[in-house]
C-alpha cells in the first residue's frame, strides 16, 4: 500500500489522495478499505464512505454517474495543515491559521454534543470534544455526474 502524505489542502486533497479521484484510483493508492459504508438517502446523490482506520481517514465518493471523492476526514495526529500539526493546536490558533491563509470567515457551532468550526469558503470543518480536536473534515461540491463545482 502506498502511503498519503499526510497533508490536508483544503479544496484540493489530503498529500496524494485528491479530490475527484474515483474509487478504483484511491484503492489503487491506498488498498481495500478496512470498512465500507453506503448512505443512499438523498435520491439525488450517492454516498459511499471508505474507512482505513489504521491510517486515520474516511474517504467520502459522491455522484450518480462517477462516483469521485468528495469529502475527506481524518483525525490523525500526524495531519498538517498549512506546515503546521492541526492538533497540536486549539480552537483559536486554527482560527488564526486559516485566517493567515485567506479564509477568514467561520462558524462555531454545537452539534450533536461537539463543538464544530467551519469555514465555508474552504469547505472545511474542525471537530471538538471540549477543547480537544478530534476530527478535520474538508470536501468540494460535487455534481451529479461525478464533476466538482466552484463554490
Amino acid at each position: 500500500m502506498k502511503k498519503v502524505l499526510s497533508i490536508i489542502d483544503p479544496l484540493k486533497g489530503y498529500g496524494s489522495l485528491k479530490f475527484g479521484q474515483t474509487i478504483q484510483e484511491v484503492v489503487a493508492l491506498l488498498g481495500d478499505a478496512e470498512e465500507i459504508d453506503e448512505i443512499d438517502e438523498d435520491d439525488m446523490m450517492n454516498t459511499v464512505i471508505l474507512h482505513y482506520w489504521e491510517l486515520g481517514i474516511s474517504v467520502f465518493f459522491e455522484g450518480i454517474e462517477k462516483s469521485v471523492v468528495s469529502c475527506i476526514e481524518t483525525d490523525n495526529m500526524d495531519a498538517e495543515l498549512f506546515g503546521v500539526k492541526v492538533f497540536d493546536i486549539g480552537k483559536e490558533e486554527a482560527i488564526e491559521l486559516m485566517k493567515a491563509n485567506g479564509f477568514t470567515d467561520y462558524e462555531l457551532e454545537l452539534e450533536e454534543g461537539e463543538n464544530r468550526l467551519s469555514f465555508e469558503e474552504g469547505l472545511i470543518d474542525f471537530f471538538y470534544a471540549d477543547d480537544e480536536l478530534i476530527a478535520v473534515s474538508w470536501g468540494v461540491l460535487i455534481n451529479e455526474n461525478g464533476e466538482i463545482e466552484q463554490i
